[in-house]
């Protein structure tokens, strides 16, 4: 064996590696973390507008 086996299986290593991290993010049991996570920019834009809100009320009294 030399060097060039050993960076083919490294290689062969890598590709499963990357193939298996693939299949686990986008399983089934990944789908409702994967949304949670997709709705994340949204959840401030929710909490900024109420932020600004109580401001608002609070400037009133």
């Amino acid at each position: 064996m030399d060097i060039n086996d050993f960076r083919g299986i490294h290689t062969l290593l890598v590709m499963l590696a990357f193939l298996g991290i693939c299949w686990w993010a986008y399983s089934a049991h990944r789908k409702r973390p994967n949304d949670e996570a997709a709705h994340l920019p949204f959840d401030d834009d929710e909490i900024d507008r109420r932020t600004r809100e109580q401001d608002k009320t609070e400037n009133r009294q």
